[in-house]
């Protein structure tokens, strides 16, 4: 086989004839494997035969085998009346390539034969969510450059004396006679017999569709894509340039290859989002079917992170409760996955899940957010996500300047600084270096709560300990502004901001795609109004404490930072819960979002053991003092 010839992937012989025929009997995943190969016949069968003669023995050896296995896993199918012809279409391809016809009828019979194939068995050949090549730039040079190239051309380091050598990604030829459901496809199932992996564990749906348009690029000439017509995804991802060419000319392809590889994009709207969530896991539930339970419980998380989570915003500002219902619901139905239940019960759960979900994208509309609703959700979310770290930033620099320490409210600045440069820094990196999933946003939301949980407890607690200390000031010259402190205080700084803020940037990215061009303003009055009003709050803050009591202004200070304490944990365990780290166990228990007040036990239990540290920590505090005062 040559080089070109491995861009699709085709599936080891053996590893088709140990399939289980019963499995494959119970299901539909032999459709996307045939469909696989059907892709491969058109593109590779042409160039082994010319008028009637073999031009390459060992590839065109290949094709017969390949329409061989293509009859075991059609036949294996689940019986529908579509089946039988089917199976006759399998066996006239199989003696057309037999009788050496031309490459280009062969091709049409397989591209025929599997569009056929995948209405029969609702393979699904177009993404949901209309891809994005700028999100498959990093996760081809995070994934494939080293083997293939910067360019695509083939010639990574890694790719050196590989055998067969990696495939030209810029051959235009050769990408012609691929659609984009096929690259998708490669992607996901590799290559076998080659050194191309499979990539459906490292990289979900949408990633590959997004890495298969930015692979598309390479064989297309971005100015083509400027034309009166305008593709849809489903033609975009089910047709190939040398399909359009064929009907409708050298120029219309051109346009058509253009936009496969930068399509059209479409407002990703509600409805857009919450249909990928719940294809995604009808996706879950029939791995779970085939006993592949690892990956019916990672496409259940994808499910929720890639999907729902990004208009729980949106949703909360129309019912909350429903919000919370349908969030309830995906997280039992993965819960059911992960204790092992039987299908009929995760069946059941994924059933309750999708009623509700088809309730949500009935407040949130399919035509994307109304004008009021953008504004409500811009001022909410900087509001909502901003408070916390108003508040921790707010106490810290009222303590120090109503202790006179201006050195270190300058660490503090330089800390809350820092932060907002990273946390613009890291979107930056997301966005155009490397593809961070919603899994890792949600594990770095989790693990940075956490620790600001821990650190805003340590203040509170040393500000209760000092409140009535007559040496305090003497503690601070030596300690605080000896620089320990002061690095505490900033590190807790860039903490409390950056865990909010790169989840802010990442809200109101998806918001700006929901409202569409038309509420634009409208988002950013909202989050123009949020801002004023956090700036205020900080005002205020800063304000009153200057004439509290020294003592009551320490002792306030504490009380609100071991509340957030105890708030932070519950939503850090909350983004470990939504990130997959570990599942869920519902309680009957009151919910307080804003409190990180949440119905479960590993939550609530992280909130527990908050306040049993900060009764502890008091109480030793309180000890301490007693034994001051008997001394004295």
């Amino acid at each position: 086989m040559t080089a070109s010839s491995r861009l699709l992937a085709w599936l080891l012989l053996p590893l088709f004839a140990l399939s289980s025929s019963s499995l494959l009997a119970d299901s539909v995943d032999g459709a996307p494997q045939a469909l696989h190969l059907l892709d491969y016949i058109s593109a590779d069968y042409p160039p082994t035969v010319a008028a009637g003669k073999v031009i390459d023995d060992g590839e065109y050896r290949e094709q017969l085998e390949f329409t061989q296995v293509l009859q075991g896993l059609i036949t294996a199918l689940p019986a529908k009346p579509e089946k039988a012809a089917l199976e006759q279409g399998v066996e006239s391809l199989h003696a057309a390539i037999s009788a050496k016809q031309e490459g280009a009828d062969v091709a049409r019979q397989a591209r025929q034969l599997g569009a056929k194939l995948a209405v029969a068995y609702e393979v699904s050949q177009a993404p949901i969510i209309t891809p994005d090549p700028t999100r498959g730039a990093p996760l081809y040079a995070q994934n494939c450059s080293v083997c293939h190239g910067d360019t695509g051309a083939g010639d990574g380091p890694a790719g050196v004396g590989l055998t067969p050598a990696p495939a030209n990604l810029r051959d235009a030829a050769r990408m012609d006679h691929l659609s984009l459901y096929a690259i998708y496809s490669t992607l996901g199932q590799g290559v076998e017999g080659t050194d191309m992996p499979a990539f459906a564990d490292q990289l979900d749906d949408r990633q590959r569709w997004d890495l298969a348009t930015y692979i598309a690029g390479f064989s297309a000439d971005a100015a083509a894509a400027k034309s009166d017509k305008v593709y849809n995804i489903a033609d975009l991802a089910r047709q190939t340039p040398a399909e359009v060419q064929t009907v409708e000319g050298a120029q219309v392809a051109a346009t058509f290859r253009a936009q496969r590889a930068q399509p059209p994009q479409v407002k990703r709207g509600p409805a857009q989002l919450l249909d990928y969530t719940a294809a995604t896991l009808d996706k879950s539930l029939a791995a779970y079917r085939a006993g592949e339970h690892d990956q019916a419980y990672d496409l259940s998380v994808a499910a929720y992170l890639e999907g729902f989570e990004l208009v729980e915003s949106s949703l909360d500002n129309v019912d909350a409760n429903v919000r919370k219902d349908t969030e309830k619901s995906l997280m039992a139905y993965r819960q059911s996955l992960q204790d092992g239940l039987p299908i009929e019960q995760a069946e059941q759960r994924l059933d309750a899940a999708k009623a509700k979900l088809k309730e949500s994208a009935g407040l949130l509309g399919s035509d994307g957010l109304s004008w009021s609703l953008s504004y409500i959700s811009g001022l909410l979310i900087l509001l909502r996500e901003g408070l916390e770290a108003i508040l921790v930033l707010a106490a810290i620099l009222a303590f120090l300047r109503n202790t006179g320490q201006q050195s270190a409210v300058r660490s503090v600045n330089v800390g809350w600084g820092l932060a907002l440069l990273a946390g613009l820094g890291t979107w930056a990196l997301a966005a155009y270096v490397i593809d961070v999933s919603g899994s890792q946003r949600e594990l770095l939301e989790g693990a940075t709560a956490l620790f600001a949980s821990v650190m805003v407890l340590w203040l509170g607690v040393w500000m209760h300990d000092r409140r009535h200390a007559a040496a305090w000031q003497d503690y601070i010259k030596s300690s605080l502004v000896g620089g320990g402190g002061r690095f505490g205080f900033a590190i807790l700084a860039f903490f409390s901001v950056y865990r909010e803020l790169f989840e802010v940037i990442l809200f109101y990215e998806t918001l700006w795609l929901q409202a569409g061009p038309a509420g634009h303003d409208a988002v950013l009055a909202g989050g123009a109004t949020a801002l004023v009003l956090l700036i205020g709050l900080a005002w205020v803050i800063l304000r009153g404490s200057a004439k509290l009591p020294l003592t009551l202004f320490f002792s306030i200070n504490a009380a609100l930072l071991c509340a957030l304490s105890v708030v932070f944990a519950g939503h850090g365990v909350k983004a470990l819960q939504e990130a997959g780290i570990f599942g869920t166990r519902p309680v009957a228990f009151f919910e307080f979002d804003w409190l990180g007040i949440h119905a479960d036990a590993y939550s609530l239990t992280a909130q527990a053991v908050a306040i049993l540290a900060i009764i502890v920590l008091y109480g030793r505090s309180w000890v301490a003092e007693k034994r001051r005062a008997s001394a004295a």
